[in-house]
């Protein structure tokens, strides 16, 4: 027997409870996001980049001028500084972020579900999902870290009284994340 089959057959250990799936049909509205960050399609991505940072954002959301009464153009990421910019030697303040966001990306209605979220960065293989009003103008982006505080506090007894060192093993160093 392995040594983590006998702490899930043990009886003084409390398995975790099944899955609410209501919560998937919960309107992303539940989710706890803050105000977009939205710029401008000719502004430069140097702005954007200061922004996040300030902001500790990994995200802005772009329409024609820079409001959120326009619809939504595009998104750009912290993966696009890096790929799109860094890596083809642009220089940010030279580069408008229309030319290294990636236009007209997938977003969600307001009126979305929670399982849409889960669903759209799943298989997109996105950590960002924006949202728009019936007009197409943002209103939103969620992230998975909106996710993951929303499940935590669904499970707060399963989650938050692990104890801190659950699962970490002491004897391999810790380089990075």
């Amino acid at each position: 027997m392995r040594s983590d089959e006998a702490y899930f057959d043990d009886d003084r250990i409390r398995r975790p409870r099944a899955f609410d799936t209501n919560l998937l049909q919960e309107p992303v509205t539940v989710l706890s996001t803050r105000s977009p960050l939205i710029f401008a399609e000719l502004a430069p991505t140097s702005e954007a980049m200061r922004a996040m940072q300030s902001e500790h954002s990994g995200v802005v959301l772009i329409t024609k001028d820079g409001s959120a009464g326009s619809p939504l153009l595009g998104i750009f990421t912290e993966r696009d500084i890096l790929l799109r910019v860094i890596n083809r030697g642009r220089n940010p303040a030279e580069t408008p972020l229309k030319e290294v966001m990636s236009a007209d990306p997938e977003h969600l209605q307001a009126d979305a579900r929670v399982a849409w979220v889960l669903n759209m960065m799943s298989v997109g293989g996105f950590r960002h999902v924006p949202v728009v009003n019936v007009r197409g103008c943002p209103v939103a982006v969620i992230s998975v870290r909106d996710v993951v505080e929303f499940l935590v506090e669904a499970f707060p007894n399963e989650i938050l009284n692990l104890p801190p060192d659950f699962g970490v093993r002491k004897d391999i160093p810790r380089d990075g994340g």
